[in-house]
C-alpha cells in the first residue's frame, strides 16, 4: 500500500517503531542528569506522537479515541506527504539535542528506535520513492476500500456508544468520497508516469467492489451500526440517525464504489501492468530494496533472502518425512502433500468444526501460559470467522487489535471460506500465531502498558511483530499441543509456509517468477491447499517484502534464545526470556539483539 496513504493494515501511527510491552514500571534513574535526560527524551516522545496523531486518520482510534475527519479528507493527498516530512525533519532536529549517554538503559533503547525510525522514515519519504509509492495508494490485499468497510461498521474499530459518537462517525463515513476521489486522482498520475499496479491485482479489487455492492446498502457494514442501538439512545434519535446513514449509504457510499469499479475497470485495469513481480514496474528494483530494508529492518540482497529460504525448505522437509512416516504413509513426500489435500480426514466438514477447534486450543493455551509469560493481557480475545464479503480474499486467519482499556477485545479471525481447502492440522498453530501467545500477547501487553512511550506501545515492524508471532508457534512443543502427529505436521507446515515465502517472495519480485510457478512451487513443496496458495502468492505480489519479516525475526529470536541458555545455563528463566523480548516494544532486529547481549552479561537479571 502507498506510504502516503494514511491508511495501513495495522494502522500503526506513522512515526513509530516498536509495539510491545515494558513490563515493570520505569525505576527512577541512579542519577538526576540521567533522570532529567530521560524526561526530557519522554516529553520529546509525547509531543512526536501527538503531532503525528494530528496527522493520522485513525491515530486515536485503536486506543478508543474519535477519527480525525480532516485528516482523512487529506488521504492519498501531497499535503500529507508534505505534513510528515515536515514533522520527520523536526523531530530528527528535537532528537539530536538528546545526549544519549545520559539516559538510562531503557531509554536509550527508545532513543535509538525512534531515531532509526526517522531514518528509514526520511528514506521512505524521498521525492523518488514517492513517486513510484504514493501513486499506488491501495489494493487488492488489506486494501483502503475494503478495510474501511470494516472499520466503519458496528464492531469495528469505530465506537458506537453514544449519539454524539453516531453523528461523528457519520461524518467520517460521508467523507469517503473525497478520499477516494483523491485516490483515483493519485492512480491517474501513476499511469501517467507509467507506475501501475499488476493486472492481477486490479481484477481483485474489482471482484472485492463486486462483493460490497452486492449487498443492499441497509444489510451492509455501513448502515451495521442503526441496526444496534445502544439502549441509551432515544427512539426518536435512533429513527433520525438511521434515516442518516441509510441516506449517506445509498447516495454517497454506493455511488462512490461504482465509480471507483468502473475508473479501475475502464481506465486503470487496460494499463496495468500484466508481469506480476515489482521488478517488473519502472523503479522496482528500487522499491524492492528498499521493502526488504523497511520488513526485515536489515539490509539484506534478494539472492542471500533467496538461498536462506532454500535451506530452510530443505530442513523442513527432512522433519516431514519423519512425520509422514509416523502417520503412516509410505509413499514419497510429494505424495503425501496429495494425500493430505485430498483425504477428508484432515479437512474440517463444517464451519463449526474449526470453530470448536480453536476454542480447544484457546483453552489449553490459557492452561498452560502462566508456566511461560511472568505477564498475561488483561484484554480479552475472541475467536470470529471472517465476514462473508472478506473471506475469499484473506489469508487463513488474521488478528485485530482490541483498545488499550480492554473494552474493545483483540479479535483472531479464522478463515472459513471453501472448506474442502482448509486444514485441521493447523488449528494449534494458526491459534498460536494470530492469537495467543503470538499477536494477542505481544500487542496487548504493549498497549495496556503506560511506562512507555506512545510509538513504543502502539509501533511495529514485521520482523519483530510477525517473527514473535513465528517464534511464538514453536512454544506449542514445551506447552505439549503437538503430541499429536496431525498437529505437528501443521506447524511443520506452517513453518514450511514461511520458509518458502522467502524463496517465492524473491522469486517473484528479484527473479521474474510469474503467479502460476508461484503457486506450483508452494503446492509442490507443501501439503497447503490451492485456494491458501493462491491468496498466499497474490498477497505477495501486492505487498513485496512484507512476507520476509516472519522467517528473519522467527530464526533472530531462536538464536537469541540459544545464545541465552549457552551463556546462562541454569539461571536461565525462559519467562524472564519472554519479559526481555517483549519488553521494549516491537524493536529491530539488532536493537533487540544489543538488549539481549545486555541481559545476559548482567546474568539474566532485568536491568534498567
Amino acid at each position: 500500500m502507498g506510504l502516503n496513504s494514511g491508511w495501513n493494515l495495522s494502522r500503526r501511527r506513522f512515526v513509530g517503531g516498536g509495539a510491545a510491552l515494558a513490563l515493570a514500571p520505569m525505576l527512577p534513574a541512579a542519577a538526576g542528569a540521567a533522570d532529567s535526560e530521560d524526561a526530557r527524551l519522554m516529553a520529546l516522545l509525547q509531543d512526536i506522537a501527538a503531532r503525528g496523531d494530528a496527522l493520522e486518520p485513525l491515530g486515536l482510534v485503536d486506543r478508543g479515541g474519535v477519527p480525525n475527519v480532516e485528516a482523512f479528507r487529506r488521504s492519498f493527498t501531497s499535503a500529507q506527504i508534505d505534513a510528515y516530512r515536515g514533522l520527520n525533519r523536526w523531530a530528527t532536529q528535537r532528537m539530536a539535542r538528546i545526549k544519549r549517554d545520559r539516559l538510562t538503559s531503557e531509554r536509550q533503547i527508545s532513543f535509538d528506535s525512534m531515531l532509526a525510525d526517522l531514518r528509514s522514515q526520511t528514506d521512505r519519504l524521498r521525492p523518488d520513492i514517492i513517486a513510484l509509492d504514493a501513486v499506488r495508494p491501495f489494493n487488492h490485499f488489506g486494501g483502503f476500500h475494503v478495510e474501511f468497510a470494516s472499520t466503519v461498521s458496528k464492531g469495528g474499530e469505530l465506537n458506537y456508544n453514544t449519539e454524539a459518537d453516531y453523528r461523528r462517525n457519520l461524518d467520517f463515513i460521508a467523507a469517503f468520497p473525497q478520499v477516494i476521489a483523491n485516490a483515483i486522482a493519485r492512480f491517474r498520475e501513476g499511469i501517467a508516469s507509467g507506475v501501475v499496479e499488476s493486472r492481477m491485482t486490479v481484477a481483485n479489487m474489482i471482484a472485492q467492489i463486486d462483493a460490497l455492492l452486492a449487498e443492499p446498502p441497509g444489510a451492509s457494514p455501513f448502515t451495521s451500526a442503526v441496526r444496534d442501538f445502544p439502549a441509551s439512545i432515544p427512539a426518536e434519535r435512533q429513527a433520525e440517525l438511521a434515516a442518516q446513514y441509510n441516506a449517506v449509504a445509498s447516495d454517497r457510499i454506493y455511488p462512490t464504489y461504482r465509480k471507483l469499479r468502473a475508473f479501475l475497470a475502464d481506465e486503470y485495469l487496460p494499463e496495468a501492468r500484466e508481469a506480476v513481480g515489482i521488478s517488473a514496474m519502472k523503479g522496482g528494483t528500487t522499491v524492492y530494496t528498499l521493502a526488504i530494508e523497511q520488513h526485515t529492518t536489515l539490509r539484506l540482497g534478494a539472492e542471500a533472502v533467496h538461498q536462506l529460504g532454500l535451506s530452510e525448505v530443505a530442513r523442513i522437509q527432512s522433519e516431514m518425512d519423519k512425520v509422514k512416516t509416523a502417520i503412516g504413509f509410505t509413499g514419497p513426500l510429494r505424495a503425501f502433500f496429495d494425500y493430505i489435500r485430498t483425504s477428508p480426514r484432515f479437512h474440517p466438514k463444517t464451519r463449526d468444526e474449526l470453530a470448536s477447534g480453536f476454542a480447544a486450543v484457546a483453552r489449553a493455551v490459557d492452561a498452560q501460559a502462566p508456566r511461560f509469560f511472568n505477564h498475561m493481557p488483561r484484554t480479552r480475545l475472541e475467536i470470529r470467522p471472517y465476514p462473508a464479503y472478506r473471506e475469499k480474499y484473506e489469508a487463513g486467519g488474521s488478528y485485530n487489535q482490541g483498545s488499550p482499556d480492554g473494552r474493545r477485545p483483540g479479535v483472531f479471525f479464522y478463515n472459513a471460506y471453501d472448506l474442502p481447502s482448509r486444514f485441521l492440522t493447523g488449528i494449534t498453530t494458526l491459534y498460536l500465531h494470530e492469537g495467543a501467545p503470538g499477536h494477542h500477547f505481544q500487542i496487548s501487553l504493549a498497549q495496556e502498558n503506560e511506562s512507555l512511550p506512545d510509538f513504543q506501545r502502539y509501533g511495529g515492524n514485521n520482523a519483530y511483530v510477525e517473527g514473535w508471532a513465528l517464534y511464538a508457534e514453536t512454544l506449542g512443543f514445551d506447552m505439549g499441543l503437538y503430541k499429536d502427529p496431525l498437529q505437528y505436521w501443521g506447524t511443520l507446515d506452517d513453518e514450511m509456509l514461511r520458509a518458502m515465502r522467502l524463496v517465492v517472495d524473491t522469486g517473484l519480485h528479484a527473479k521474474g517468477w510469474t503467479r502460476e510457478a508461484a503457486i506450483a512451487y508452494m503446492l509442490g513443496n507443501s501439503g497447503m491447499g490451492q485456494s491458501d496458495a493462491t491468496a498466499e502468492v497474490e498477497r505477495y505480489i501486492a505487498w513485496p517484502g512484507q512476507a520476509l519479516g516472519y522467517k528473519i525475526g522467527a530464526l533472530t529470536i531462536q538464536r537469541l534464545k540459544r545464545k541465552a541458555q549457552a551463556a546462562l545455563g541454569g539461571r536461565f528463566d525462559i519467562r524472564g526470556f519472554h519479559d526481555q523480548i517483549l519488553g521494549s516494544g516491537a524493536l529491530r532486529l539488532s536493537i533487540l539483539e544489543a538488549k539481549i547481549d545486555r541481559w545476559i552479561a548482567a546474568g539474566g537479571v532485568a536491568i534498567s
